[in-house]
């Protein structure tokens, strides 16, 4: 057998079990981060399950829905940048305990709001936490996992995000079919206070970064950082085309997976085929994490993110505008979770690799959560476009736009793959 079948063979079995290649700090920031995705996105995604009710309970209107997804995706924005800045500050792992508990405790106080501003107040500072806890766990994760795993295990962690979702449609299943519509959304919020106790097990179970302790001792006896360097000629071409990266992703993502139930119910689905209709959408969403994550180590962050966000925006045309019957609507939610979530597996693992380690929280919190801004605008846009046109149409125009953008601003960014993280 010669050299390269032999290495051949140990790269194959090696890639078959990666998680079993992982050491113990490794597998527990793995676990930890994954876990706080995917309670993120449980806490998340409910605000888009309840919104049918709220917009007949309090009468309000669909520009005003928007703008109450909006307000989480504005703050969360600026969340992900602070916690990326105390990140670099304070270290990895303080931060993400306390962004956990923020985000939990805003999300089970929505549900004793009593009117608009109420809710609006609690989404926006709810939306802090979350945009802190992916900031800075993504980056603890990417300096943990050793190069040849990063895709995956960073892709992996994004995945959770899909469970987050799942766990929110199970809930709304269950509660609104149980309870009062009045008194199942309260409790859809109530149940986002469960991310609390994953702070606890981050405390004994995960520690610092070897990278960035580092980093820090040099730091000491070396010359300082500021995290405006982000914006250094050196550095000003990586961090606006990253954002643009992230704007397309996001902005695209929350245009579709904000108003889907909406659409769905406009469509005349009760709230059982609702709830089965968009665990099709979530299954893809979760095999869309995971294969993304595996092709961004085997082609690259590049080709990755460019495919899937090509496949995106077909995909939305064919669900939103064409006159689907609901048996093909049913069978196009597969891709329809699979490639707009897919197209974020490779961004943190790909942003990680952009940035160096002193830099690396601010740097990565500031790209991906100004795309997160910029793209919270797009549910809201989607709603006052929508009472001027069908409802499917408005959510096409913005999110076939934002994959574009997304497209073309990867191109213009370095391959990373397969690097080690630069200090």
């Amino acid at each position: 057998m010669s050299e390269s079948q032999i290495q051949h063979r140990v790269e194959a079995a090696a890639n078959k079990a990666w998680l079993t290649q992982l050491k113990t700090n490794e597998r527990s920031t793995l676990t930890a981060t994954f876990a706080g995705w995917m309670l993120d996105g449980m806490d998340v995604m409910v605000y888009s399950f309840v919104l049918p009710t709220l917009i007949v309970l309090w009468h309000i209107s669909k520009s005003q829905a928007g703008l109450l997804g909006t307000s989480a995706l504005l703050l969360s924005s600026l969340g992900g940048w602070l916690a990326g800045l105390a990140a670099d500050r304070y270290g990895r792992v303080k931060v993400l305990q306390f962004t956990v508990l923020w985000f939990a405790f805003f999300t089970f106080l929505s549900g004793f709001a009593n009117d608009f501003t109420q809710l609006l107040i609690f989404r926006g500072l709810q939306g802090l936490g979350f945009g802190g806890e992916w900031a800075v766990g993504s980056v603890l994760i990417g300096e943990t996992i050793r190069s040849e795993y990063r895709g995956r295990a960073v892709g992996t962690v994004q995945g959770g995000w899909a469970i987050g979702w799942g766990i929110s449609a199970l809930f709304y299943t269950l509660f609104f079919a149980l309870l009062p519509p009045a008194m199942a959304w309260r409790a859809m919020f109530w149940v986002g206070l469960l991310p609390a106790l994953l702070a606890v097990w981050i405390r004994s179970h995960v520690s610092e970064s070897t990278l960035f302790e580092r980093t820090m001792m040099a730091k000491k006896v070396g010359s300082s950082t500021h995290f405006l360097q982000i914006f250094s000629p050196g550095m000003l071409k990586t961090t606006l085309l990253a954002s643009l990266v992230a704007l397309g992703a996001q902005g695209g993502y929350y245009a579709i997976t904000t108003w889907l139930p909406l659409y769905m119910n406009a469509r005349g689905l009760s709230v059982i085929h609702t709830g089965g209709y968009l665990m099709v959408v979530i299954a893809g969403s979760f095999g869309g994490y995971l294969t993304a994550a595996h092709l961004a180590d085997k082609i690259g962050r590049k080709w990755t993110l460019t495919v899937f966000a090509v496949l995106s925006f077909t995909t939305v045309l064919l669900y939103m505008v064409l006159p689907i019957s609901d048996e093909v609507m049913l069978f196009l939610g597969f891709p329809l979770g699979f490639f707009p979530s897919g197209a974020f597996s490779p961004m943190g693992a790909f942003f990680s690799e952009l940035f160096p380690t002193t830099l690396r929280g601010s740097g990565q919190g500031f790209a991906y959560n100004l795309g997160r801004g910029a793209g919270a605008l797009f549910p809201t846009l989607v709603g006052y476009f929508s009472a001027h046109m069908q409802l499917g149409k408005a959510i096409a125009i913005f999110s076939v736009a934002a994959y574009m953008l997304m497209a073309f601003s990867v191109l213009l960014l370095p391959e990373t793959c397969g690097s080690d993280l630069p200090e």
